[in-house]
């Protein structure tokens, strides 16, 4: 049976996880999902899922392949529609919402797999993401040094630790650094809640390390969704999990009760075939 090192208490976790300057007082839920499924033909990917995220939480949804984690992400973003169940971002029905109205909102999604303008530098990818969810995004005018899409793009490249490399191309970059783009463009535009889809598949250890100091440093009003399949990162980052199984979840507790389920440790773990 794979096993966990033990986790750091949830006070410690949780004051590294939503550090910001000043107090926030969170309110609410970011994200709820009531019965949601997600057929094709026959085989149901997703069956009658509900969670809720509050806003400001920092959730993981864990599972093994073919748990149905990111069909589930598919169907909130709009990729996949649910074909049964209600999807509701801060109050509101987003079900029948289009993918870019669900982005207006505040809603952003990272892949597996990389979607990176790789022939252009690290700035103009994260430009490009400011400039994307901006007002001006359909002009044709060069932004100058002070505009606004100039500034945020810095903020940006502060954020995600990537200043030192902002011209370089990213076909160039280290598979870590690149992944840290990804975060930075999802940052883009002041989302309210991200989906993290793997962010540590492929990283080694020490690009696993900075990307756990990047999610820690996300501000404490910003809610994100991580499916992870590396516990070590997922437990230590989140304050809510859920486990899935078969398309349904499974177990939803704190990362401390998740972490001591016989059940999910039999078949999330692989003793238990």
């Amino acid at each position: 049976m794979a096993t966990i090192t033990p986790l750091r208490s949830a006070a410690a976790r949780s004051s590294a996880a939503h550090a910001v300057a000043g107090t926030q007082l969170l309110s609410g839920d970011a994200l709820r999902l009531e019965g949601v499924t997600r057929a094709f033909g026959a085989l149901r990917a997703v069956d009658d899922v509900s969670l809720t995220v509050a806003a400001g939480q920092k959730y993981a949804i864990l599972g093994s392949n073919g748990a149905g984690k990111t069909t589930l992400f598919n169907a909130i973003t709009g990729d996949f529609p649910p074909t049964a169940g209600r999807i509701q971002f801060f109050g509101e029905d987003i079900t029948e919402l289009p993918p870019h109205e669900r982005i207006r909102k505040g809603l952003r999604r990272t892949y597996q797999s990389s979607l990176l303008f790789r022939e252009l530098s690290v700035r103009d990818n994260l430009f490009l993401a400011v400039r994307g969810v901006a007002s001006g995004r359909f002009s044709f005018l060069r932004a100058r040094g002070g505009h606004a899409s100039t500034r945020a793009t810095q903020d940006l490249l502060e954020r995600t630790r990537l200043t030192h490399i902002a011209d370089e191309k990213v076909a160039n970059l280290a598979h870590g650094q690149q992944r840290q783009l990804e975060i930075g463009m999802a940052l883009a535009g002041a989302p309210r809640l991200i989906l993290f889809d793997e962010p540590a598949a492929g990283l080694s250890p020490a690009e696993r390390r900075e990307l756990v100091a990047l999610l820690r440093s996300l501000p404490a009003h910003m809610s994100f969704v991580l499916i992870e399949h590396d516990l070590e990162i997922a437990l230590r980052v989140v304050d809510r999990v859920t486990v899935m199984h078969n398309g349904r979840t499974l177990r939803t507790g704190s990362p401390e009760e998740i972490e001591g389920d016989a059940q999910v440790q039999a078949i999330y773990m692989g003793s238990r075939q």
